[in-house]
């Protein structure tokens, strides 16, 4: 009993603190440090063993982290950063520009508001497997979609409750999240991606297309949309664009991590890291023979090199504090004590795991940050997944989707602060066009639980 009042206390102040700013990192690690040190010192848990122990119990405490960090860092953190550092240089060399350009210019005549509208969501679900970056993506989207729906008659809140979903769901083998996900179910991440995600991914962009053409004609009419809301310089990007040739290199990642993956049956055998600075390489040459500036070129590395020390800041690091926080919530015996008494209420698999969706979707939307809520918690779930009896992708892969989703409908989610305070309105008015849509989104993954298990 004192172990999960402890445990409720902590877990509490947590949320507390997240929820009022603070630093997640610190919070979920010093969280974890704390779990561990009651497990220790009140129950005599050994929380290392072997080798890895320091042999002293209180020293193990720090040292826990410290073993999850080599771990993390020589493998899943390589991988994200690598990531990082690759849309860096893209975004350096606006090579998402050209990619963007490409794959709107076909919008531009398109002369009907919403039907516009519900092409602009498809084409920002495109971009998202090359673009891995909600925040990011949105601001591209605002500076060069945002202009053309306007002009062609969109309202502006309509605007950005499509834009304010161009990721909502965290999905193929450049999500951090998807790269976490697949690590923990012990997939190669291509196969995560095609096999998993890709299915849910592909009913619910098609039935969220819908829903955004009825729901955001029905709050223009709600709220007395009668025009246009602004008028605004849109050929500025063109200044400031490289070659549309360009368009083709943020996507020579996916092309060379699919194509030399377990899918294709390759001989030939390419992880996420080396596609990544293959693809980087391959980019400094087309920007040689571009400026034919080779001092500059290899200056430019600096970018991808600098996209992998923030990801390692904001992200690695939040992944490794997450885990912390699990393996004292673990060792506490918190998790068995979840587990036996979500079992004890008489709830089914599909109602339990449903349930783990709703508390990790109500986290994010908190926390405004579907990295923080996913990584706080995913480390847990084979544990969880192995009490229900179920393989862990069955529990994880609903988990993942629904953390993006309440995210979108946060109004303190970093892309949707970003996208309102470009437009000029609040963010609350943001989500509330992203609320229904997210809602049809959940019900479309609840159904996805009981389809696969």
């Amino acid at each position: 009993m004192t172990m999960m009042i402890i445990t409720g206390i902590v877990i509490a102040w947590v949320v507390y603190m997240i929820v009022k700013k603070y630093y997640p990192q610190a919070v979920l690690l010093t969280a974890g440090m704390i779990l561990l040190l009651a497990a220790c010192q009140l129950s005599n848990t050994v929380l290392l063993e072997g080798k890895q122990s320091s042999g002293s119990v209180f020293l193990d405490i720090f040292h826990t982290g410290s073993v999850l960090l080599s771990s993390r860092v020589a493998g899943l953190g390589l991988t994200i950063m690598s990531i990082a550092g690759f849309a860096r240089y893209m975004e350096y060399i606006g090579a998402s520009k050209a990619l963007f350009a490409v794959v709107a210019s076909p919008i531009k005549h398109i002369k009907s508001p919403y039907l516009l509208l519900v092409l602009s969501f498809f084409m920002s679900q495109f971009l998202v497997l090359f673009i891995p970056s909600h925040a990011g993506l949105g601001l591209l989207l605002m500076v060069m979609l945002y202009p053309v729906l306007i002009r062609a008659g969109v309202s502006k809140l309509s605007a950005l409750g499509v834009i304010g979903c161009a990721q909502y769901m965290d999905v193929g083998p450049g999500s951090g999240n998807a790269i976490l996900a697949a690590n923990l179910c012990k997939l190669d991440p291509a196969v995560y991606f095609v096999n998993h995600q890709l299915p849910i991914f592909v009913v619910t962009t098609l039935l969220l297309g819908i829903t955004h053409y009825f729901v955001q004609q029905w709050w223009d009419k709600k709220e007395g949309f009668t025009g246009h809301d602004a008028s605004l310089d849109y050929g500025k990007e063109e200044d400031s664009r490289p070659p549309l040739l360009y368009a083709i290199l943020p996507v020579i990642p996916m092309l060379l991590i699919l194509g030399f993956s377990p899918l294709f049956k390759s001989k030939i055998k390419m992880d996420v890291v080396t596609a990544m600075f293959v693809s980087t390489f391959i980019s400094m040459a087309f920007e040689y023979v571009r400026t034919k500036d080779f001092r500059a070129v290899l200056q430019s590395l600096k970018y991808l090199y600098e996209g992998m020390g923030n990801s390692f800041a904001t992200v690695v690091s939040l992944i490794v504090a997450g885990e912390v926080f699990a393996a004292g919530l673990m060792k506490i015996g918190a998790v068995d004590a979840l587990t036996a008494g979500a079992q004890e209420l008489g709830l089914g698999v599909h109602a339990l795991i449903i349930l783990f969706c709703i508390v990790i979707a109500c986290c994010a939307f908190l926390m405004g940050s579907g990295n923080a809520a996913f990584f706080s918690f995913a480390a847990l779930t084979p544990k969880i997944a192995a009490a229900l009896h179920i393989e862990v992708i069955t529990l994880l892969l609903p988990m993942q989707i629904m953390t993006s989703f309440g995210r979108v409908v946060s109004p303190i989610t970093a892309a949707i602060v970003a996208i309102a305070g470009v437009a000029g309105v609040s963010p609350v008015q943001v989500v509330k066009r992203t609320a229904i849509p997210m809602a049809v989104a959940a019900l479309v993954n609840v159904a996805f639980v009981f389809i696969n298990s």
